[in-house]
């Protein structure tokens, strides 16, 4: 790991990491975006054959029934039990989180009635990578939430493998799920499809779901023909400690996140010999000292976080001054590993520093609202006087004439 000093030029760019577009990924899937908006099947079987190399006909594109049941015969029969336990832990994280987004209404004495009135998003798309490995934990930590939000229609598309099939992981527990369609179909192509629709893929209302550069430029790209949840860069971790750490733990969960392609790992501390330690220990990364932990608190706002580990005594006393992070993890006892795999929140979380102004993946992203607005002739008039100073302020006449008229 590198050491970097507080104020350099490098510890500038390291808090200005974004997801900076490049231009060949870009141009490679707007043509790519294009293609499938016009061609729909014809293109996605292209791109298929050309990424992937699976040739599939357009019957081919979605998993059928026979092959999701198939796929139990080809996974660990205690995969299952340990899944029923992860499923319980996230749906009743967002169980309770939906009790928050209840329909409301208020009524003052004119008769004015103002509330908001919540839905859930009819036709969600999700994407389940499986280029390098694939991401089972993916499924259930994008499907449940919207489940929970009472979404009506989930459709899957994740990469086909060499047996012109799907990860038998990823469908059997997508089957579980009761996900509605999975379609064999990846990268930037399968964002297209699900954005446009296709004679096979239907068209969603919003795309939920990690991936690589092209996956991501993709939901850039189609993001207002559909809602997307996020622009994900890498996976990163920074780990707050300080002599009190232990630091073997530091350096395991350090070197999990360089698992991940193009991983970032930081370690913010207080200890000299900590960081001494770690760096001689932990390949990639960078390490950032400071001189008490309210200067490492605000070393860690500025970097805005993927995920946060507080590994220090009385984790929760420093909670307080964290306020941009996308998931925290208190103790040392509560490695990211934990929040991935089994914890209940969405491991869909804001990387490259965006955790300043998106959060998880929570059921707000899966439901819509629509606001109320009832007036009756007492409270209108009462109004009156207001409007017709903002519209005439403004040159809208029509406006204060559809007032006027009731009158």
């Amino acid at each position: 790991m590198k050491i970097v000093k507080l104020g350099s030029k490098e510890f500038e760019k390291l808090c200005s990491r974004y997801n900076n577009r490049k231009k060949r990924v870009s141009d490679s899937v707007s043509k790519i975006v294009e293609d499938v908006r016009l061609n729909g099947d014809e293109a996605v079987i292209k791109y298929t054959r050309k990424f992937d190399r699976v040739k599939l006909s357009a019957k081919q594109l979605r998993v059928t029934e026979g092959e999701a049941s198939g796929a139990f015969q080809d996974i660990d029969s205690e995969f299952i039990s340990e899944l029923k336990n992860i499923i319980d832990n996230v749906t009743k994280f967002y169980k309770k989180q939906v009790r928050n987004k209840k329909s409301w209404r208020i009524v003052d004495e004119d008769g004015v009635v103002l509330g908001e009135k919540y839905e859930p998003i009819e036709k969600v798309g999700i994407y389940v990578p499986a280029g390098t490995a694939p991401l089972v934990s993916t499924v259930y930590m994008t499907v449940l939430p919207a489940k929970v939000a009472g979404v009506k229609s989930i459709v899957l598309c994740t990469p086909p493998n060499k047996f012109q099939s799907v990860d038998p992981y990823i469908l059997a527990v997508a089957n579980l799920l009761k996900v509605d369609e999975v379609y064999k179909v990846g990268g930037a192509q399968a964002v297209a499809a699900m954005a446009f629709g296709t004679k096979t893929i239907p068209k969603v209302d919003k795309i939920i779901g990690p991936g690589n550069d092209y996956v991501t430029e993709a939901k850039r790209q189609v993001f207002g023909y559909v809602d997307i949840d996020m622009i994900a860069g890498p996976s990163e971790v920074v780990v707050m400690a300080n002599r009190s750490t232990n630091p073997l733990f530091v350096i395991k969960d350090l070197e999990a996140q360089s698992e991940h392609f193009k991983g970032l790992p930081i370690l913010v501390t207080t200890s000299k010999p900590l960081a001494k330690t770690v760096k001689k220990e932990v390949a990639n990364g960078y390490i950032i000292i400071a001189k008490n932990m309210e200067e490492g608190c605000d070393i860690v706002n500025r970097l805005a976080p993927e995920h946060l580990q507080i590994m220090v005594k009385s984790p929760q006393k420093w909670l307080k001054k964290i306020r941009n992070a996308g998931a925290i993890f208190l103790g040392q006892y509560s490695p990211t590993a934990v929040g991935d795999y089994v914890a209940g929140p969405s491991h869909v979380l804001p990387t490259s520093g965006t955790a300043r102004f998106f959060s998880g993946l929570g059921i707000e992203d899966f439901m819509k609202s629509s606001h109320i607005v009832s007036y009756s002739r007492k409270a209108l008039e009462k109004a009156k006087k207001s409007i017709e100073k903002m519209t005439k302020l403004e040159g809208l006449n029509k406006h204060l004439e559809s007032i006027k008229v009731r009158f």
